[in-house]
């Protein structure tokens, strides 16, 4: 892994694990310099650094909650002092937990909207004003919208509101030449999907797709590095269904 020293800047929210993880190591692997964003990991995210830094790749670890503003704005501030401008951005960053609508706390609702839906207005918004021209952006929806499965209106409403971010900002940004789309993941072995269910749900999510497994996170980051890559340039405003044909 060479990363040359006027590498392109890619910031990955909620990168200390999961999918996140896997997209930093992908884009690293690309030849970005990575900003590995964390809200409170930080012995993993410290750790998937020290691992790309040993490939050869730059990056850093940058703690920020990204559903409060000037988290955000630091997060933006610290990687261009240490890696550069930014060129890529990807909104990883979420939470998910399954209820009812009937029985969703005002805690609950209040924590989703907050990271899933401003943390999300927060960084494009910074985004406007911070990236280089030509640059990506890729955030994350979630197959689950199109599936409209019970404990899951909560969560789906914060990522009808994050694919219709994706649809308004592409045009938004408009003479700029910055893409934004948005990857919409099935079902993906992590903790993230994994906790909290037996087995027998498990495998009836790994039975759903025509390809009969449940995504792996590589899956995801592939999609990411596609759409943050050269051979997307003509893909904007779209929401890319990485699900195995489950929906």
């Amino acid at each position: 892994m060479n990363t040359p020293k006027n590498a392109q800047v890619a910031i990955v929210t909620g990168a200390s694990r999961g999918i996140g993880a896997a997209v930093a190591q992908r884009l690293a692997k690309d030849g970005f310099a990575v900003a590995v964003n964390y809200a409170s990991s930080s012995a993993e995210a410290d750790a998937l650094v020290a691992q790309l830094t040993a490939a050869g790749a730059k990056a850093v670890a940058v703690k920020a909650d990204v559903s409060n503003a000037d988290d955000v704005r630091r997060m933006f501030e610290t990687t261009e002092q240490q890696l550069g401008k930014v060129d890529v951005l990807v909104n990883n960053a979420g939470v998910l937990k399954t209820v009812p609508l009937a029985d969703t706390s005002d805690a609950l609702y209040d924590q989703t909207f907050d990271i899933n839906v401003r943390g999300t207005f927060n960084t494009l918004r910074e985004a406007a004003a911070r990236m280089n021209d030509g640059g990506r952006i890729v955030n994350f929806s979630s197959t689950t919208l199109a599936l409209n499965m019970p404990g899951y209106a909560i969560y789906n409403a914060t990522k009808a509101a994050v694919e219709s971010f994706t649809h308004v900002f592409a045009k938004e940004l408009r003479g700029r030449n910055i893409t934004v789309n948005a990857v919409a993941p099935g079902p993906i072995a992590t903790s993230l999907f994994l906790d909290g269910k037996t087995e027998e749900q498990i495998q009836t999510f790994a039975k759903m797709p025509p390809l009969q497994r449940l995504g792996q996170p590589d899956d995801i980051a592939s999609v990411v590095a596609f759409l943050a890559g050269p051979d997307a340039g003509w893909i904007n405003g779209q929401i890319l269904r990485a699900n195995g044909g489950i929906a």
